[in-house]
């Protein structure tokens, strides 16, 4: 299979799975809410900053049914996690080339820069 073959087929299923998944995802509370119940405190949490986010609570604000609001939520994610870490290999494998490096120029050949002894003119005494 080729590589990008593997990359789009990749892709797909990783967007499939985001999308349909996050329907059977549990509706029971995550293990921070689950423990500030069973603590007694977890009435007195309050809303976090991104509360009012577009993505807050695994759903897609402004969509009314909640299994496409979730699945959009999922593709979403997936696909902003893709772009980030594309994204830093890019900048790491264009930041690791940026150099030359010796031994990958075929033609290169690795030279000792100093002088060889029979090369130095000879003293005369």
């Amino acid at each position: 299979m080729r590589t990008r073959t593997f990359v789009v087929v990749g892709l797909l299923v990783t967007l499939l799975v985001a999308g349909v998944a996050s329907y059977y995802a549990s509706s029971h509370p995550d293990g921070l809410e689950y423990v500030a119940e069973q603590a007694g405190f977890a009435d007195t949490a309050e809303d976090s900053a991104s509360a009012d986010s577009p993505l807050s609570d695994y759903q897609v604000k402004g969509v009314e049914n909640d299994a496409v609001a979730g699945g959009l939520a999922g593709v979403i994610g997936a696909l902003v996690v893709l772009l980030v870490a594309g994204g830093l290999v890019y900048v790491v494998r264009r930041k690791g080339s940026a150099g030359p490096h010796q031994g990958d120029d075929p033609g290169h050949e690795e030279r000792d820069h100093r002088e060889a002894p029979e090369a130095r003119p000879r003293e005369r005494g």
